[in-house]
C-alpha cells in the first residue's frame, strides 16, 4: 500500500490542545466532581484532581481545541515542498467550522486521505467529539460512527499504526522515529507538555502554531521515509496564511 501511495493526495495533520480552563478552580462545580470520577483511573493516592488537571487537555470532553496545521506535498520548479496552513481562534467553534470546511474540499477528491500520527487513537476522534459538542458539521472523511475499520484504513493513515506492524503493545513518539529515520527536527520547539502553560501563561499562540505546522511536515517526512523517497527540509515548507 505504502508504495502505491500517492503522497500529493495526503493531507498531513496536526491537532494541539489544552484543557478547557486555565485552572482547576476556574472549573464549574459539575464538571469538577466528573473530573475527579474521570482521573481516578490514573492519579496517584495522594494526588488531588487538581493537581493532574493538566491532562484534561488529552480528553474532548474536558480539553479544547487551540490550533490545528494541515499541509501537502506539492510540485514546484521541479521541486517537492510543503505547503501548511493554520486554522487557530479562541472561538473553538469556528476553528472546527474553517477547517471541516477545507477538510472536506480537500477530500472531495475519492483519491486523497488524511494522515496524523497516532491520528486514529487522539487527532481524528477529538476533531470529531468537539465537533459533535459545539455543534459544527462533521467533515464527511470524520463522520465514521459505525464504520468498521477496514472500511476507513485507506482514508485514515496513521504513521503510528502503520510501524506498529500489528503490535498492540507499544505507542512509539514521533520523535522517537523521527531520530530513528535520521529525520531533522528543529531544536527550539516547545514539549507538548508546554502547550497549555505556553497557551494560558504566556499568551504565545504564534510560538504553538509554529511548533504545531513543524509537526506536521514531521508526519509527513515519516511517511516519506516509510515509502523510501527523501525527505522535505525545513526551508521547503510554505506557511499558507
Amino acid at each position: 500500500m505504502l508504495y502505491n501511495l500517492n503522497i500529493e493526495d495526503v493531507l498531513f495533520l496536526d491537532i494541539e490542545t489544552v484543557p478547557q480552563y486555565p485552572a482547576f478552580s476556574e472549573v464549574p462545580e459539575k464538571f469538577q466532581k466528573l473530573w475527579e470520577s474521570k482521573s481516578t483511573f490514573f492519579r496517584k493516592e495522594d494526588q488531588t484532581p487538581g493537581e493532574v488537571y493538566e491532562r484534561a487537555g488529552i480528553y474532548a470532553e474536558f480539553g479544547r481545541i487551540i490550533c490545528i496545521s494541515a499541509g501537502f506535498v506539492v510540485q514546484k520548479n521541479g521541486d517537492r515542498v510543503f505547503r501548511v496552513k493554520s486554522f487557530y481562534d479562541d472561538d473553538e467553534r469556528k476553528l472546527l467550522s474553517d477547517f471541516n470546511n477545507m477538510l472536506d474540499k480537500f477530500t472531495s477528491h475519492t483519491s486523497r486521505c488524511i494522515c496524523a500520527h497516532n491520528g486514529q487513537e487522539f487527532d481524528y476522534p477529538y476533531i470529531a467529539r468537539r465537533s459533535l459538542i459545539l455543534g459544527v458539521r462533521l467533515p464527511r472523511i470524520l463522520n465514521i460512527a459505525g464504520m468498521k475499520p477496514w472500511d476507513v484504513k485507506d482514508k485514515l493513515l496513521d504513521t503510528l499504526q502503520l510501524w506498529k506492524f500489528g503490535d498492540f503493545k507499544n505507542y512509539t513518539s514521533l520523535s522517537l522515529l523521527c531520530a530513528a529515520f535520521d529525520i531533522p527536527t528543529p531544536k527550539d520547539d516547545i514539549d507538548g507538555s508546554q502547550v497549555a502553560s505556553v497557551y494560558f501563561e504566556e499568551n504565545d499562540i504564534d510560538r504553538i502554531i509554529r511548533y504545531c505546522e513543524k509537526d506536521t511536515l514531521a508526519v509527513a517526512n515519516l511517511m516519506l521515509r516509510y515509502k523510501g523517497e527523501d525527505i522535505i527540509s525545513m526551508d521547503q515548507m510554505e506557511i499558507v496564511p
